[in-house]
């Protein structure tokens, strides 16, 4: 199926709505604007959406993944081809999960919502050691449970609410923790090649994507597991690029391009360039 063409795309996402949003400022229109920019953007630059693809987009209760799917909605609107989207959440059985939340506002707007039950949360607390991370566990589990959930139900991609930063943060892990020159790509084929992820936020700074959740005033669902762990790598990570652009404006943007343009033959892996085959021109003349 054909992807969508960059420039019809973009011209969707600048087009203005055709149902009715909540009033915002002129500020907040202008970051409206530059999001679906981005979102359209991104989409087109790795050909995330086909004509006729079943999107089932992850709805945790945060920021980032309710602009995710008001961005998307926004899209869809104007897209020169059709796709539909749903909406999945994962009730992972926290304790105060307010289960209620989600049900309520996709059906003030009219969005259809799926939501999958699992007691992750109990598993994640029986297996990881208190003052441990949860995150590697609490991941696979939920990753293994949408994946089941979209092969059953016929969807042809899975959109996750990840953006420029959680990119930019994830390359530094690996490349400190794990000694590997490795991120999150914007579209990923998962290991067994049964799905294709995709990141539409990819090109989305968080800090737009708080502006925005806030002027858009979503019902934001924290996250006990993540948010009780003040001694997150990521987090030390996150504060380091945000003084590397303190003292240096605009320093993240060059490494988020710096990941998009990769010399393989001025690293190492012999994996990526063929090192034993380099040789020099014949100068002869012959």
């Amino acid at each position: 199926m054909p992807s969508v063409s960059a420039n019809l795309l973009l011209d969707a996402a600048d087009a203005t709505p055709t149902v009715a949003q909540p009033a915002t400022s002129g500020r907040a229109q202008k970051l409206a604007t530059r999001l679906r920019n981005q979102v359209g953007r991104a989409v087109c630059d790795y050909a995330m959406i086909e004509d006729g693809d079943r999107i089932m987009v992850c709805v945790s209760g945060g920021k980032d993944s309710f602009a995710m799917l008001d961005l998307l909605l926004a899209l869809k609107r104007n897209a020169p081809v059709r796709f539909e989207l749903v909406a999945v959440n994962m009730d992972q059985k926290q304790p105060g999960f307010p289960e209620h939340v989600l049900p309520a506002y996709m059906a003030k707007r009219g969005i259809p919502l799926s939501v999958i039950e699992q007691d992750t949360y109990s598993v994640v607390r029986r297996v990881v050691p208190d003052g441990k991370t949860t995150c590697g566990l609490c991941s696979r589990l939920r990753r293994g449970a949408l994946y089941r959930h979209a092969g059953e139900h016929g969807f042809t991609k899975i959109a996750l609410g990840h953006h420029r930063d959680d990119i930019l943060e994830t390359f530094f892990l690996n490349l400190f923790h794990g000694g590997r020159i490795k991120a999150m790509p914007p579209k990923l084929l998962s290991e067994d090649a049964r799905h294709v992820v995709i990141r539409p936020l990819a090109y989305c700074k968080e800090r737009d994507i708080a502006r925005y959740a806030a002027a858009r005033d979503y019902p934001i669902i924290p996250c006990n597991l993540c948010g009780s762990q003040d001694n997150l790598e990521r987090k030390r990570i996150k504060q380091m690029i945000a003084r590397w652009d303190a003292e240096s404006p605009g320093r993240s943007d060059v490494m988020f391009r710096a990941l998009k343009n990769v010399s393989p033959s001025q690293l190492a892996d012999r994996t990526l360039f063929d090192f034993e085959g380099l040789r020099a021109a014949d100068g002869s003349g012959d």
